[in-house]
């Protein structure tokens, strides 16, 4: 787990508004939520009942519908 220490920006009433966190807990952040990402859209994928296409023939098909 990512150790967080919580700093707030706090309007005038005293409410927050705004965090500051340290960079390198920010790029962790960034990185876990990139492989949730990845790992939800692999399971929507899963999920969708399509039929897998192999990375080349993909891309051979990509490359054909942009000429």
């Amino acid at each position: 787990m990512i150790p967080v220490r919580e700093r707030f920006v706090v309007d005038e009433s005293g409410q927050p508004i705004a965090v500051l966190l340290d960079i390198e807990v920010y790029r962790q952040l960034l990185e876990a939520v990139e492989e949730l990402e990845s790992l939800q859209a692999y399971d929507e994928a899963k999920a969708s009942g399509e039929v897998p296409v192999p990375l080349e023939e993909a891309i051979a098909s990509i490359e054909k519908e942009r000429s």
